[in-house]
């Protein structure tokens, strides 16, 4: 568990003084209710306590200085700092109540254990303990660091100080608690360090009891008939048993980062902020190993009624990333994670998020080349689609694809890329408009014009043909109107009859393409309604 008493990121400026050096108070209420919710260090020497009436706070020290409790900017900076501290732990857990302080997993360093000297205690623990004291200092430059076994005993080591702590590090306040020596430790520690009920504590020194240790040696039989299930709680704290854990005692199958949020978050925002600090965990751990990320899950914790019910689970609900290809790279991983929050609609608050890894691959070789402009980063390519999608919404970053069909207008159609087309049809993809066959060059059902020789020409479909009317002299289009416009027909070629689909949507057609000065259009008969409709045009 690491404890910092700064709520903000901002470190002083060389030869300037911390604001925990001055009497600073957090207050809520309003008006002449208002009562202290925090104070700083240099405000509890004066003897100011959390609970205090400003009254009685200012009685005690004039120079007091009253800021109002901000949830928001708090929930902010615990956010900010949960963040950072995955860079040392993947399992990080805000205590709910007391801002400031973390309970961080250490169960994945037991394999490092190793000797120390004389204290017996595990090396692997102890890089740790170091890690999160180097993080913490960005925020307070006395931020404390204790390794336990329980975590009563881990936060009574960050209370202590000096008092009583045995095997802890005074320069850079780390203390580390041997294997199974928590009762031990716990012995001499006062009442206060170890969360109780008020009245409790004081029957306690009442009976003369001032330590831990006095009160674990109590039996559970008077314990519970004196003060009954809330004394036995505490007095299983006492001995060191707790049965709380930073995080869910098991062993995940895939590399995995969990953070919960100090207060829930109602948008995307702080969810984003916890799944980037995972991401730059869990692409540098799987490098590490030679592999890149091929499909990625992201597991949100709902703070909602079905959550709260008596022994009922938490609401989660999973999503998963799939990259075109794998991916060892932060920045493409979290433009996928960003599309997807972005579509996602949260129906409750989200009180934590876990990111983890489901398939990985082998991290591929392939670089770019610096001096060639024909080379593409794929996962930039993928991750900017991704990103578009997110913007514009899905079906927007399309490609044309032919079909094996005569109807012209079903020829083509617009596809949304998959896994690999995206990639390969990134030249012909585009923002969806029009038709599909105004991205391709696609033979004419018509003749060819009579110039000499062959040519393609570039067919441009109306999304929806369009009926117009024609005037025609032996069966042949001499003059079209469309939206209120006349059109001359100075050539027609045609027709050309098609048919076909009787077990769809059965037509039959005869197409012309009609020469204008203002270019060739392409229209037709419907033979079963004896309608004229406006297909399209060549380029």
């Amino acid at each position: 568990m690491a404890r910092s008493d700064a709520s903000t990121p901002n470190a002083p400026a060389p030869g300037e003084r911390h604001w925990d050096d001055h009497p600073i108070a957090l207050t809520e209420g309003s008006g002449t209710h208002r009562r202290l919710r925090a104070v700083s260090a240099a405000a509890a020497r004066a003897g100011i306590r959390a609970g205090m009436s400003v009254a009685e706070a200012r009685a005690m020290c004039a120079e007091l200085e009253e800021l109002p409790w901000n949830e928001v900017a708090i929930a902010g900076a615990v956010t900010e700092a949960t963040a950072m501290l995955l860079e040392a732990s993947p399992q990080v857990t805000p205590v709910r109540g007391a801002p400031g302080t973390w309970w961080i997993g250490a169960s994945g360093f037991r394999g490092t254990r190793q000797a120390d000297g004389a204290r017996g205690t595990r090396t692997g623990e102890r890089a740790l303990a170091y890690a999160l004291h180097r993080i913490g200092t960005r925020w307070h430059p006395t931020t404390r660091v204790a390794i336990a076994d329980s975590c009563v005993t881990a936060r009574a080591a960050t209370w202590a100080g000096v008092s009583f702590r045995q095997g802890g590090d005074a320069r850079s306040l780390v203390c580390i608690v041997p294997p199974g020596h928590d009762a031990a430790y716990l012995a001499p520690a006062p009442l206060a360090l170890v969360p109780m009920d008020d009245e409790l504590r004081d029957a306690l020194h009442a009976l003369g009891l001032r330590s831990l240790g006095s009160f674990a040696e109590l039996s559970p039989e008077n314990v519970e008939r004196r003060w009954g299930e809330l004394g036995l709680s505490a007095w299983r704290l006492a001995r060191g048993e707790d049965r709380r854990r930073p995080v869910l005692a098991r062993v995940p199958t895939h590399p995995e980062v969990e953070a919960e949020l100090a207060t829930p978050a109602a948008t995307v925002e702080p969810v984003l902020f916890l799944v980037r600090a995972a991401l730059e965990r869990l692409t540098t751990q799987l490098v590490g190993d030679g592999r890149a990320i091929a499909t990625l899950a992201i597991t949100l914790t709902l703070d909602d009624v079905r959550g709260a019910l008596p022994d009922a689970r938490p609401h989660t609900v999973t999503r998963e990333v799939r990259p075109a290809r794998p991916v060892a790279r932060v920045q493409p991983l979290f433009e996928h994670c960003r599309s997807l929050l972005d579509r996602w609609t949260l129906t409750a608050p989200v009180c934590a998020v876990t990111v983890s890894v489901v398939a990985s691959a082998p991290l591929s070789g392939e670089q770019g080349n610096l001096l060639s402009t024909q080379w593409r980063d794929p996962a930039a390519v993928d991750a900017a689609l991704a990103r578009l999608r997110a913007e514009l919404g899905p079906n927007v970053v399309v490609k044309p694809v032919s079909r094996d069909t005569h109807r012209p207008e079903r020829a083509g159609a617009w596809d949304e890329s998959g896994s690999e087309a995206k990639l390969q049809g990134l030249e012909h993809g585009s923002s969806r408009g029009g038709s599909p066959m105004s991205s391709r060059k696609e033979a004419s059902p018509l003749p060819e014009k009579d110039d000499g020789g062959t040519s393609e020409a570039t067919t441009r479909l109306l999304e929806q043909p369009e009926s117009i009317t024609v005037q025609c002299d032996d069966e042949m289009p001499r003059l079209v109107l469309w939206r209120g416009q006349r059109f001359v027909v100075e050539r027609a070629l045609g027709p050309e009859r098609l048919s076909g689909d009787w077990w769809d949507d059965g037509y039959r057609r005869d197409y012309w393409r009609c020469e204008n000065g203002a270019g060739d259009f392409v229209i037709y008969l419907d033979r079963a309604t004896d309608e004229w409709w406006l297909q399209g045009w060549h380029d």
